[in-house]
C-alpha cells in the first residue's frame, strides 16, 4: 500500500482550522467526516492498513477522501496480524447472524486488541506536527459491538493523556479535543444526519466478512446493525449484499 497523499510542509497548509478524520470506510466515519466538513474543517483524513480481512474498507476509505475533496488522505501500514487475537486480524470465524442481544452479552471476537488506542496514537502524532488541535472518530455508544475503546470513558481518558504527553499539549500552545459526534447516536439517526449532510453511502463499506468481489455478507454484526439503520431510518440501503441461498 502506498501513501496516497504526503504532508504539505507547514508553510503550505490552508488557513483553515484544521482537523485529523480517523477514516474505515464505513458508514461511521463517513458521517462524522461529513459533520467536520460542515463545521468548516480542512480535512486530513487517516486510515490504516492494519492487517484486516479485506481492503474492500480501504478502497472505500479512498473514496470517501476523495467525495470530500478532503486536503490530505493518508493510508499508514501498520502489522497487527503479528499480534492476532481477533477474527480480523486472525484466521478465526467472523460470528453470523446473530441477534442484537446476544451482541450485547459480551466484547465479541471482532474486536481488536487496542485499535483506537493505536489509530489515535497516529492522529495525535499527525495532529501536532500540522499544529491541529482537533481529531474526530466515529465512536458510538449505543449501536455498536460492545467494542471497550468507544465508550466515552475511554476518549475522555486518552484526551487527557494526549494533552500530557505532547510537546504542543505541555507547551499549552495547543489543547486537544477529540471529537465523537456520533457518540449518542443510534445507527438510524447517525444516517439521517449523513443524510442531511450529502453523504452517498454507495461509496462506504461495513461488511466484516464480504465476498472476493466486495458484495456485503449480511450476516456478520456489522450488517445487521447497518441494514437495521436504514431500515429505520426510512432511507433505502444502498449496499450491494450476497445472495444467501
Amino acid at each position: 500500500m502506498i501513501l496516497i497523499n504526503r504532508i504539505k510542509g507547514i508553510t503550505g497548509m490552508t488557513d483553515m482550522k484544521r482537523a485529523v478524520v480517523l477514516s474505515s470506510g464505513g458508514l461511521d466515519s463517513t458521517t462524522v467526516m461529513a459533520i467536520a466538513k460542515s463545521e468548516g474543517y480542512s480535512i486530513y483524513s487517516l486510515s490504516f492498513n492494519y492487517g484486516q480481512r479485506h481492503i474492500f474498507e480501504l478502497e472505500s476509505a479512498r473514496r470517501v477522501a476523495e467525495f470530500f475533496r478532503v486536503n490530505n488522505h493518508m493510508l499508514i501500514n501498520i502489522d497487527l496480524r503479528a499480534i492476532g487475537g481477533s477474527s480480523l486480524t486472525a484466521d478465526i470465524a467472523v460470528p453470523k447472524g446473530r441477534v442484537e442481544a446476544d451482541m450485547a452479552k459480551s466484547i465479541p471476537i471482532t474486536y481488536v486488541p487496542a485499535r483506537n488506542t493505536i489509530f489515535l496514537s497516529y492522529a495525535l502524532a499527525l495532529a501536532e506536527v500540522i499544529e491541529c488541535g482537533d481529531i474526530f472518530i466515529g465512536v458510538n455508544a449505543i449501536d455498536y459491538s460492545g467494542y471497550p475503546d468507544c465508550r466515552p470513558e475511554y476518549i475522555e481518558a486518552f484526551e487527557k493523556m494526549a494533552n500530557l504527553a505532547t510537546k504542543a499539549g505541555v507547551e499549552k500552545k495547543t489543547i486537544l479535543k477529540i471529537h465523537t459526534p456520533l457518540i449518542n447516536m443510534t445507527k438510524a439517526e447517525i444516517i439521517k444526519r449523513g443524510n442531511e449532510l450529502g453523504v452517498d453511502y454507495s461509496i462506504t463499506h461495513s461488511c466484516y466478512d464480504p465476498s472476493k468481489d466486495g458484495l456485503a455478507c449480511g450476516q456478520c454484526d456489522s450488517c445487521i446493525l447497518r441494514k437495521r439503520g436504514f431500515k429505520e431510518a426510512g432511507i433505502p440501503d444502498p449496499t450491494r449484499y450476497m445472495e444467501i441461498s
